[in-house]
């Protein structure tokens, strides 16, 4: 592409079940701090908060959101920052009348790095950072929840999106937490909830010439990722005897979400990185091994999910290159991290 400038973008997503992080919690291995620095960071949260009736009927906590987003920002900008600091991350409100954290000191090479959107829908956060130094080449940023629970209302599951031009490139960032379960009929309701999230999404006018997408199909670069929740369409003791032997691409051939995105599935056209992790749920607490079969409680009988690649990163557009598409080892919650690195080309 002639008069062209090339970007960094760093995608992640983790469902972190509910679990508040605590002021120790290393975000390095995830974040790839220790071993590069992108331009721009996208991370999604699913489950910051539990998903429960008050939760969800109730105000907006953001007690939590605000704790990840400055763990975040002490990740990023950790270097040149004394010990000190790094206890007081700072929190300001931003003009776009969402919550902003920037960190003023320094980072990785000496680049500092401020979050220009923050927002929470119950259990999904997403928090998006940026050069300081890009913060005059991006404009437009507007955001979009659509909830897609009981009656396609509750916003127990759904999306928060985020759109934004960087220099003469629209983008959009589609943070989803999709319907859960393994019966045929849930990945049915998976779809329906992209077909809700895809049409519902819209994004206000907000430059004077009325030429950015209000939808997010007709943005540049889209990148949809999150906890999506396809699971493996396989009786379960052929899938017991895989997981127990490890055959993971043997598993991915029943992949629901790769069927998805082949010609008669609903993310026709969609692209995503090769697999080459296992999957990335369920585990049990602070384990490597997965939460499967059977447990007995006093009470009850408790079926136990089976393993699956619930946690993805899809996207769509010309010019962008992914780099790598990874899953992270924290063991926090019952889903690893996952991450993608991507190079795009924006025409100056």
């Amino acid at each position: 592409m002639p008069n062209a400038a090339t970007y960094k973008v760093f995608v992640g997503t983790w469902n972190v079940g509910a679990i508040t992080p605590s002021n120790s919690l290393n975000l390095e291995d995830w974040l790839g701090t220790n071993r590069d620095s992108y331009d721009i960071y996208v991370l999604g949260f699913q489950e910051i908060v539990p998903l429960s009736t008050r939760n969800v009927l109730g105000p907006e906590r953001n007690r939590v959101a605000m704790k990840w987003n400055s763990l975040i920002g002490a990740t990023l900008n950790k270097c040149h920052r004394t010990e000190e600091e790094n206890k007081k991350p700072r929190e300001v409100k931003s003009e776009h009348h969402h919550k902003v954290y920037p960190m003023k000191q320094g980072g990785v090479d000496h680049v500092e790095f401020n979050c220009i959107m923050s927002k929470q829908m119950v259990g999904i956060l997403i928090s998006v950072w940026a050069r300081k130094d890009l913060s005059g080449l991006i404009r437009n940023l507007c955001v979009s929840s659509v909830g897609c629970g009981i009656m396609r209302c509750l916003k127990n599951k759904g999306s928060v999106s985020v759109r934004f031009y960087l220099r003469g490139a629209s983008f959009c960032f589609v943070c989803c937490h999709l319907s859960s379960g393994g019966k045929e009929a849930d990945q049915k309701l998976r779809n329906l909830n992209v077909t809700h999230i895809l049409s519902k999404t819209c994004f206000a006018a907000n430059d004077s010439s009325n030429n950015s997408p209000k939808k997010i199909p007709g943005h540049d670069h889209i990148v949809l990722f999150g906890d999506l929740n396809y699971r493996i369409s396989l009786p379960d003791a052929k899938m017991r005897q895989l997981v127990d032997r490890e055959e993971w691409k043997t598993l991915l051939d029943d992949d629901q979400l790769s069927f998805e995105l082949s010609p008669r599935g609903i993310f026709e056209g969609w692209n995503e990185g090769p697999i080459n992790f296992p999957p990335t749920y369920k585990y049990k607490p602070n384990s490597d091994e997965y939460y499967y079969g059977y447990i007995y409680d006093e009470s009850k009988e408790e079926k136990r999910r089976a393993p699956a690649w619930c946690d993805r990163i899809l996207w769509i557009g010309k010019g962008l290159k992914q780099l790598c598409y990874e899953r992270c080892e924290s063991k926090l919650s019952d889903h690893r991290s996952v991450r993608a690195i991507f190079l795009v080309d924006v025409e100056v």
